[in-house]
């Protein structure tokens, strides 16, 4: 009985630390470059991928994604979403430093010497300004095994929960809309969808407290969905998805192009 309860625990255990490994945090920078620049970043960038390919060897980050804005409530602001994939909150937090991403440099760049990766790092921080970051942990996903790569739409929906219903607005997401964008994918009207909670900043003067990250193939999966009616949809359904839409507010979308991936 004591070595049942024994292997009952350890795995218990076992799901749980399986389930925290799989969980996956990551980091959004709003990028704004002035527009005389913008043909130096877009060098700069696939640089970029070369740099996060090294650190995704050495294990440091889960992967690495370079979206271009094509539209938004800021879209004046931001040209470029970059997120950073990691499977641990602590190095997401720590992130990349700039002496890391010289030595990676340094490595996808052999022919380059140390006051060379200086002096790009040095350009490359004059040009781009990074006015928004946040950091943030996935807390649902649709089920499906969608490859990222470039041509790949996304919206980006910065939602704020209203005060008191956090946690209302999180079960509206995971019980209700989840199970509509589940379906969406296997009706092969979007390729994946995910929530995911801030973890900073926070405080009631953050612009957002959520975001859901709503993913197409192509041009021609995103408009099918946007004209998709579901005429099959229960008052219940209904009632749970106005209830839950109430929940929160809805601040700014970005709809984005990927143009650099790393996995």
């Amino acid at each position: 009985m004591k070595k049942l309860l024994f292997f009952l625990v350890f795995g218990m255990l076992w799901v749980s630390s399986l389930k925290a490994q799989q969980t996956q945090y990551m980091v959004f920078e709003f990028v704004k470059v002035e527009n005389e620049q913008l043909f130096d970043y877009i060098e700069f960038k696939d640089l970029m991928e070369k740099v996060y390919r090294q650190a995704l060897s050495d294990k440091r980050i889960k992967g690495w994604d370079f979206w271009s804005l094509q539209s938004g409530g800021d879209r004046s602001d931001f040209q470029y979403i970059m997120v950073t994939y990691y499977d641990d909150p602590v190095k997401m937090m720590n992130g990349l430093d700039e002496q890391s991403m010289m030595e990676y440099t340094k490595i996808a760049y052999p022919h380059l010497n140390s006051l060379q990766v200086s002096k790009l790092f040095q350009e490359s921080l004059s040009m781009r300004d990074m006015p928004m970051r946040l950091y943030m942990r996935e807390i649902a996903h649709t089920n499906d095994n969608f490859q990222m790569k470039p041509g790949v739409l996304a919206s980006f929906d910065l939602m704020k929960a209203k005060e008191g219903n956090f946690e209302a607005y999180e079960e509206a997401e995971s019980t209700t809309f989840k199970p509509i964008h589940q379906k969406f994918v296997e009706q092969g009207l979007m390729g994946h969808w995910s929530l995911l909670r801030t973890a900073l900043p926070l405080g009631s003067e953050a612009k957002s407290t959520h975001l859901t990250m709503n993913v197409y193939k192509d041009y021609m999966q995103f408009f099918n969905a946007q004209s998709y009616e579901d005429m099959n949809q229960t008052e219940a359904q209904r009632l749970a998805v106005n209830e839950g839409l109430n929940s929160r507010d809805q601040k700014w979308v970005y709809l984005a192009t990927l143009e650099n991936v790393v996995r």
